[in-house]
């Protein structure tokens, strides 16, 4: 089978003893649409998840390194609408699309790459990320859904920092947008923000701020969220803010360490 033409591969990520499935479609190069067979195993694919189990689904598209930063936006973005129109008309629900969004191109040193045109083919991709309800463990959410419980968790792997940082990166606000929005129509929920770190020794409780040199990182994470929510109209009176340094790891790595969660306070 030609690289060119759609593959598809299927990954199994352990995540608190359950499963997290992630579909990759491969597209041919300047292209968004589907051939009837790609159609068909995206399909078939859908069909074949238990959608009473699923929390959320995440679609992110991306691009080779060739061509602009603003048309590599738009066709990654189409790529992401392609499979999401797909996926509806296959009889998904639209509300558990939490994340729909087009990276852009994956940027390469073509001369110190090998196999430059594999790789390039490998890029030029849509990743479609299922969600199966409780895969972050019992109370631990990737969305503020409905008929949320007292000391229930919202951890959601957009809202990350850079390494020493509490400044929150483009995506992060996208994501925060959208849970700001989400709140204006939960007006009884309260909660509170959790910010974390990673790569701290042990003799030490949190990281360094590098832009204040302080050792207090997970709590200005965690305070930066608050301000940005409140700056969006989230009331500050159904929020609270705590650092928790590096007490707990989710054991995936250093950067889904640089987090924050929400614990819910109040319904």
């Amino acid at each position: 089978m030609k690289i060119c033409k759609a593959l598809f591969l299927f990954f199994i990520y352990n995540l608190s003893a359950q499963q997290k499935p992630i579909e990759t479609i491969y597209f041919e190069f300047d292209k968004y649409d589907l051939t009837p067979n790609q159609t068909e195993v995206v399909t078939n694919f859908i069909k074949s998840i238990d959608t009473t189990k699923v929390e959320s689904i995440q679609i992110y598209g991306y691009c080779d390194d060739r061509g602009n930063d603003d048309y590599n936006f738009k066709l990654s973005n189409n790529r992401a609408n392609t499979i999401q129109n797909l996926i509806i008309s296959a009889g998904f629900n639209q509300s558990k699309i939490v994340i729909l969004e087009g990276k852009g191109r994956v940027v390469l040193k073509p001369d110190t790459v090998e196999n430059l045109h594999e790789t390039r083919s490998k890029n030029r991709r849509v990743d479609l990320i299922v969600v199966k309800r409780n895969s972050f463990g019992k109370g631990v959410y990737t969305s503020f859904k409905d008929n949320l419980k007292v000391g229930d968790k919202i951890y959601l792997e957009n809202i990350l920092f850079d390494i020493g940082s509490s400044k929150l990166t483009t995506a992060s606000q996208k994501e925060l947008d959208k849970i700001a929005e989400t709140l204006q129509h939960q007006k009884n929920i309260q909660f509170e923000i959790r910010g974390h770190v990673c790569c701290t020794p042990d003799i030490y409780s949190d990281g360094i701020d590098k832009a204040t040199n302080e050792r207090r990182l997970s709590w200005n994470r965690a305070k930066t969220v608050f301000n940005y929510l409140a700056t969006k109209k989230v009331s500050k009176n159904r929020m609270t803010y705590l650092g928790c340094g590096n007490k707990y790891p989710l054991g995936r790595g250093d950067a889904l360490d640089r987090r924050v969660e929400f614990v819910i306070k109040k319904v």
